[in-house]
């Protein structure tokens, strides 16, 4: 560790020696979210927020969703891959998936196309932002958004020319190279194309093949074009491919990075996606927009299952597992949005109205050692929406808002073992607020929300019939909170306290058959719990605390509870903490401009110990990371030395329990994934 303070000071002495002292100021920027009906600020959204800029993404030299989730109060992932998958908002959300279906309860939004459930296709180069919608948004998008959404908005198209090239170099002999080019064709006509490879030998050794077997190699390649043929036509179209050919060797029989297996995993995919945007205002009262998506995403995702080699002890199986995945999804959207003439109510109220529709094909294939042939299923969604929502200014000071949305659900699943379902289901939910703002820059609101999540059903053959399916999950959100500018606009802060009352919450659990060899089968299943609740805080705030020093924090506060449920191990978990639901998560750092070309950032970041699943009681344990970058610029060049968790802390991101150690007769014991250890390297940046 001492060579990265080594490095630090190096690099500082450098910078002061060759840095001009001119003005060095840091400034508060006003927040624009996109997520929305309309482009709102953040202050204005009766909800709490999180946006994650540009700037954020770049100190961190943040590659993927996961590297900058800690800086959001109240959200977690969970891996079991190579990268973060599935996330969890207020401590609802999915935490892995195997044969089974499934239906998301945190969104995940990449330009415009949804990508729920599959979220290691989160690349964050060439994002402008990543915002974090966090409670139900069962107004805006309905049953994947139970819990939240994650949005990831890439640039835009610029009118001036401009290029730039970004080169990394990190331990773990990792690299990066990345490009983009921005400019206009015509008047009428911007375009933008950006691509990025990352490369990493991964942190884990195969001791067994000699060789690292957890590497990665991601790329993206995106292209947007924004077309305004006259004065009332916009047209936006974004195109890209990613993919992401990664290893998957992560667990080990005695919970080290070191591993011995001797089929080593995989987690890859390649994901081709297309989304447009049509805006159309020629009209007086309203514009319409509509909004097309599609996503062809292939996964290819297998482990060893035994985690050892042949011949490691003579009680030994061995066995490998793969899922092989074709996800195409098809959405549409058609808006009308009020224009300020076309304000209804005496002039006081805006509107919007619009219908929704998805379809969705998911193909697998899975090949299994212990199946006598291949499995294989196809689930098909269709999913389609009716939403309206107002917003009323009662006098100078309150405002109203009203949003519903109604949605038909319909699927229709069979695979080849003979099981099928069909099910289909009315759901709705909604949104009712009532907001005060005490100045032109700060806000009060109240907020009651109705966020659902379809139901479902579990495949697995060796279930029992009273384990095959579950209801859908219903959620009523209140929220209380405040956002706003004090101190002659020095602090920028939010503040939301929630309370979340959950009916027939639907459970990941599990349940261990014994083969006929004396090994364990392990079975992921859903379920519904009686009811549960979620409660807590959610708090951010940046400090100017001169003209170049900045602080800047984060905190969330979370309660969770089960009511009546007993797991399928027959454990009463009434009143225990939810999976992926640690009862707090902080940040807190400062943002120095040391000269006009020198900045450090410090900070530290923390998260409370929390179960891994609702089957068993292994739990990570609380961990603080400390994290820094220093950047130096000059002209069109920038160069940043950064560091992540620096104080090499061994944190969990997953945990499973269940028996495969044969030198124990295979006993049943927690096995846990560790997260990133410590991460440090050079990035330079040209923007010309």
């Amino acid at each position: 560790m001492h060579r990265i303070f080594v490095a630090f000071i190096t690099f500082t002495c450098f910078c002061f020696s060759i840095s001009a002292q001119v003005d060095s100021s840091i400034v508060l920027e006003e927040i624009i979210v996109n997520a929305d009906y309309r482009q709102s600020k953040a202050n204005d959204i009766s909800s709490s927020v999180t946006v994650l800029d540009a700037n954020l993404i770049r100190k961190k030299n943040a590659q993927h969703l996961e590297d900058i989730l800690f800086n959001a109060p109240n959200v977690n992932f969970s891996s079991g891959a190579s990268r973060a998958r599935f996330y969890q908002i207020r401590g609802i959300g999915e935490r892995g998936q195997f044969s089974e279906p499934l239906n998301s309860s945190v969104g995940v939004i990449i330009d415009g196309v949804d990508f729920s459930g599959i979220g290691n296709a989160a690349l964050l180069y060439d994002v402008e932002q990543v915002e974090i919608l966090l409670g139900p948004q069962g107004t805006r998008y309905g049953s994947n958004a139970l819990a939240g959404l994650i949005n990831l908005q890439s640039k835009s198209p610029t009118n001036e020319t401009s290029y730039g090239l970004q080169l990394e170099n990190a331990n773990f002999d990792s690299s990066g190279l990345a490009g983009y080019l921005s400019g206009s064709i015509s008047n009428q006509l911007r375009y933008r194309l950006s691509a990025q490879n990352l490369k990493s030998d991964g942190f884990n050794t195969n001791q067994f093949l000699s060789k690292k077997t957890n590497q990665r190699d991601e790329g993206i390649v995106r292209g947007k074009l924004d077309w305004t043929p006259s004065d009332y036509v916009q047209l936006g179209i974004t195109a890209s491919t990613i993919n992401i050919d990664n290893g998957y060797d992560s667990f080990s029989l005695d919970n080290v990075r070191d591993t011995i297996s001797d089929q080593p995993g995989i987690d890859r995919q390649q994901a081709d996606i297309l989304s447009t945007k049509l805006s159309l205002t020629q009209f007086a009262k309203f514009k319409v927009e509509a909004l097309l998506g599609y996503a062809d995403s292939k996964t290819e995702y297998g482990y060893d299952e035994d985690w050892v080699f042949n011949g490691f002890h003579p009680w030994e199986y061995s066995s490998s597992d793969q899922y092989f995945r074709d996800r195409e999804t098809t959405s549409a959207e058609l808006r009308f949005v009020s224009s300020d003439s076309g304000l209804i109510f005496s002039n006081t109220t805006d509107w919007v109205f619009g219908i929704y529709s998805l379809q969705q094909e998911v193909d697998l294939k899975r090949i299994y050692t212990f199946l006598s042939t291949d499995f294989s299923s196809r689930y098909d969604i269709k999913r389609f929406a009716v939403y309206g929502e107002i917003n009323s200014d009662l006098n100078n000071n309150w405002g109203l808002s009203l949003g519903f949305r109604g949605e038909n659900f319909d699927a229709a699943y069979f695979d080849s073992n003979a099981i099928n379902f069909t099910p289909d289901e009315i759901l709705y939910g909604g949104k009712l607020s009532l907001t005060y703002r005490t100045s032109t820059s700060s806000l009060i609101y109240a907020s009651i929300s109705r966020g659902y999540k379809t139901g479902g059903f579990n495949t697995d053959g060796s279930l029992d019939s009273d384990l095959r399916e579950f209801n859908a999950e219903e959620l009523i959100n209140y929220e209380f909170g405040f956002k706003g500018s004090l101190y002659n606009d020095q602090l920028k802060t939010q503040l939301a306290l929630f309370f979340m009352d959950r009916a027939d919450v639907q459970i990941a659990s599990s349940v261990v058959r014994s083969r006929a060899d004396g090994s364990s089968e392990f079975i992921d299943y859903v379920g519904n719990a009686a009811a549960g609740s979620n409660y807590g805080l959610e708090a951010s705030a940046k400090f100017q605390a001169a003209n170049n020093i900045m602080f800047h924090g984060s905190l969330g506060l979370l309660k969770t509870k089960y009511k009546e449920f007993v797991n399928s191990a027959g454990d009463n978990l009434g009143g225990r903490q939810q999976a992926h639901a640690p009862n707090y998560q902080y940040t807190l750092g400062v943002d120095i401009r040391i000269s006009s070309a020198l900045e450090l950032d410090v900070n530290i970041q923390g998260k409370d110990s929390f179960y891994f699943s609702d089957s068993h009681s292994i739990r990570s344990k609380d961990y603080s990371l400390v994290n820094a970058s220093l950047s130096y610029s000059w002209k069109e060049w920038q160069l940043t030395l950064w560091g992540r968790n620096l104080n090499d802390e061994d944190y969990l991101v997953r945990g499973f329990f269940f028996g495969n150690d044969p030198r124990d007769n295979y006993a049943a014991k927690g096995y846990t994934q560790l997260g990133e250890p410590m991460r440090y390297g050079l990035t330079l940046n040209m923007d010309f």
